[in-house]
């Protein structure tokens, strides 16, 4: 079922008996006729050494962190303060609208 139909397993082209012959006998020609000699490479830079931290850095970016967290933290507990507000603000709305609209009904 998941095999393929088109070409069939045992008439699809090999490496070997490939639909296009490769090419033969081409060569290109230099891209410039300066006759210069190849340069060698540049010696690899030495590798760096690795980053050690010390206790100072350590705590300042643990203080960092921790700053980071806290400012975090303050800024979602005002906004969802924000959104506590404006959602009782808006029950307060429409009961008091509804208390208006109708007041023989109460």
């Amino acid at each position: 079922m998941f095999t393929p139909k088109i070409p069939p397993p045992d008439t699809a082209p090999t490496p070997a008996t490939s639909l296009v012959p490769p090419p033969t006998g081409l060569v290109h020609p230099p891209a410039c006729t300066c006759h210069h000699t190849p340069t060698v490479p540049a010696p690899a830079a030495p590798a760096r050494p690795a980053v050690r931290f010390t206790p100072g850095s350590l705590l300042v970016a643990a203080g960092g962190t921790a700053v980071v967290l806290v400012v975090g933290t303050v800024l979602v507990s005002m906004l969802l303060a924000v959104a506590i507000t404006a959602a009782s603000v808006a029950v307060y709305a429409v009961v008091l609208r509804s208390l208006l609209n109708r007041p023989n009904n109460r």
